[in-house]
């Protein structure tokens, strides 16, 4: 398979939205520096293409941390709100498959892997809303078990009144405020 890459021009662009991003939002990322993040950026092509894949479906990602282990960073989709591209989609293929009428354009789980993202679990949506505020308005679908999966449900979130809510619904439903955020480490 061919790696995606981006012109040199949206390349800069990118990375310049990045790096303001980074820069404005110091809390995601205390002990990172911009300069490690981009060096390990400009010798990642196929990331680039999949951050930008993140920035122009509304993700606004950025760094939230950094494994030891692995030596990567790791992005989150940080935009206030589940990001306006990936919204009134179903949980997964399954999902949208079996709706007989009214059927979504896509579900979350096959966006996110056309993509080359992740969904966003549980205990890393929680993460995420100690960095600020996200899904006042909106909510967002994040990994489900497959116990759950397995009997008709998905899992989403959001944030209401300062608390973090885990809720269930059909994986086959959708709504326009709702979408979903993922993750991916460089």
């Amino acid at each position: 398979m061919k790696t995606k890459t981006l012109l040199p021009e949206q390349r800069e662009t990118l990375l310049s939205i990045l790096q303001t991003r980074f820069e404005k939002n110091t809390n995601r990322h205390k002990s990172i520096k911009w300069e490690e993040v981009k060096t390990k950026l400009e010798t990642s092509e196929a990331k680039l293409w999949i951050l930008d894949d993140m920035e122009q479906t509304g993700g606004e990602p950025d760094v939230v941390g950094y494994d030891e282990k692995t030596g990567e960073y790791i992005f989150y989709d940080c935009a206030a709100e589940s990001p306006k591209g990936r919204r009134s989609i179903c949980y997964d293929r399954e999902a949208l498959e079996s709706r007989k009428e009214h059927k979504p354009a896509d579900s979350a789980l096959n966006m996110a892997t056309a993509m080359g993202i992740t969904l966003l679990t549980e205990t890393e949506y929680r993460a995420l809303q100690q960095l600020g505020k996200f899904d006042t308005k909106t909510s967002s679908w994040v990994q489900t078990p497959a116990e759950i999966r397995k009997l008709g449900g998905a899992l989403f979130c959001d944030c209401r009144y300062n608390t973090v809510f885990v809720y269930h619904n059909g994986a086959e439903s959708y709504y326009a405020a709702r979408g979903f955020r993922g993750s991916l480490r460089v």
